[in-house]
């Protein structure tokens, strides 16, 4: 069947059919996929073809001829030209639906589950989807002698200047806006990608919300920073709040903010954060989850799909810092954790010291080497928990789970495309008993999951 194929610039009518993976409308003309930001489920669009490709064709709405009931007003000025959220035009609660959806087309386009008998929970979200990121990583750029800081537009190198990010802590905006001035009233070079001239390329702001401790970090192209003891003495003065000020050097031409190397300005080298019983000891480059109100979610939701005893020997792969671990010690028999971040071990060992947490121990390195070691010396864990980043799990981790085969499974998740490929490949020896969606980004279009695997009786 010789199929009509779209062009560029053409106009045509289409349906919108569902949301996709990063927030945009999907719809279908002449059976050819359309991806059109903006468009909502069950809207009637008249879209113009941007974009031509052998499988998709990327549109932008012209006129919209049926609306959306849940469409709402984005309430952010710079919404549309900024990249950083994709749903802000789309009702709360609706938003809630959809991010289930993501998971569910997710599993259709990369599973052979039968889904429709599948434990697909309600997502959980937030009561206030709003001001609830503790960490900004906001590029700066030069612009008619002024410093902009703000982040990059939807699929491009331009900065949109973001002075009150409404998805931000407040104090990320207040101690971003003032370093920003700093930086402009000292007349600091300013890094620019086209010359590969200047200095200062990237503010990282990361706050406490229990504790209101503030850090700073400079991202720069290299060792020297001009006017250095200048920079942290206005910093003291106009920002009290401000516990940390570290440098990160970061001489790469890459889309990773942070360098390898990272050295103390003024103050300490961590924050303190507070959830729940514990508190966590924060340095520069440790990852540690965005938004503190769901995190207290996500990681009771983790507990619950845990089912511990008491008895249990828990594997926390990807430990980061040590969160989940030592939200779950109490009711484990022993914690093991590990990562490839020397400073993330350095600061869960801190962190289970402070807490007196003696069942867990912490090492740095990959899960697949350090796992068949611990099961050659006869250590078998009864639990692996994993919080991978977006990429998903190693394949060798997924071969080595396999081998090792513990009862149970968890598997936290921050991509449902990378999740349902991972449960794929382990369904042979693991059953997805059920995926709990929980809302850690209001506004984007990322959805966390949580998913409870156990082992199979072959």
């Amino acid at each position: 069947m010789n199929m009509e194929k779209i062009k560029q610039s053409q106009k045509f009518p289409l349906t919108i059919k569902r949301i996709g993976i990063n927030g945009e409308g999907v719809g279908y003309f002449k059976k050819q996929v359309v991806f059109v930001p903006g468009a909502l489920p069950g809207e009637e669009v008249v879209v113009e073809a941007v974009k031509v490709h052998p499988k998709f064709t990327e549109a932008i709405v012209k006129k919209v001829r049926k609306r959306s009931p849940y469409r709402v007003k984005a309430p952010c000025p710079v919404y549309e030209q900024c990249g950083g959220c994709q749903l802000q035009h789309l009702r709360y609660d609706q938003q809630l639906k959809e991010k289930r959806d993501i998971l569910i087309q997710s599993l259709e386009r990369h599973t052979n589950f039968n889904i429709e008998k599948m434990d697909i929970r309600e997502t959980i979200g937030m009561e206030d989807p709003w001001k609830y990121r503790n960490k900004s990583q906001f590029q700066i750029r030069e612009v008619n002698g002024k410093v902009v800081a703000g982040l990059y537009s939807l699929n491009s190198h331009r900065v949109i200047s973001v002075p009150e990010c409404i998805v931000q802590h407040p104090a990320t905006n207040k101690v971003n806006n003032e370093v920003r001035r700093i930086l402009e009233d000292f007349r600091i070079p300013i890094y620019n990608e086209k010359t590969k001239k200047g200095i200062v390329k990237t503010i990282v702001v990361r706050v406490g919300v229990e504790t209101g401790q503030v850090q700073i970090v400079l991202v720069t192209t290299g060792k020297e920073l001009p006017r250095k003891e200048m920079i942290i003495k206005e910093i003291k003065k106009r920002l009290p709040e401000v516990m940390s000020v570290m440098q990160n050097i970061n001489p790469k031409k890459t889309s990773l903010v942070f360098g390898d190397k990272t050295q103390k300005l003024a103050g300490t080298e961590y924050i303190e954060e507070k959830m729940s019983v514990f508190s966590y000891e924060l340095s520069a480059r440790a990852f540690f989850q965005l938004n503190p109100e769901q995190t207290l979610k996500l990681y009771d939701e983790v507990k619950k799909a845990a089912q511990l005893t008491g008895k249990e020997k828990i594997v926390d792969a990807y430990c980061g810092v040590g969160t989940i671990g030592l939200w779950l010690a109490e009711d484990a028999a022993e914690i093991r954790g590990m990562d490839v971040i020397a400073e993330g071990i350095t600061d869960a060992k801190k962190n289970a010291r402070k807490h007196g947490v003696e069942n867990a121990m912490y090492v740095t390195g990959k899960a697949e080497d350090i796992l068949p070691k611990w099961e050659k010396e006869g250590w078998h864990p009864d639990v692996i928990i994993v919080d991978p980043p977006r990429t998903g799990c190693d394949e060798k981790f997924l071969q080595t789970l396999l081998k090792i085969k513990p009862k149970k499974f968890i598997y936290v998740s921050c991509n449902p495309s990378t999740l349902a490929k991972d449960l794929q490949f382990i369904s042979k020896h693991y059953q997805v008993e059920y995926i709990q969606p929980v809302d850690m980004f209001p506004q984007t279009a990322h959805v966390e999951c949580i998913s409870q695997l156990i082992l199979k009786c072959n």
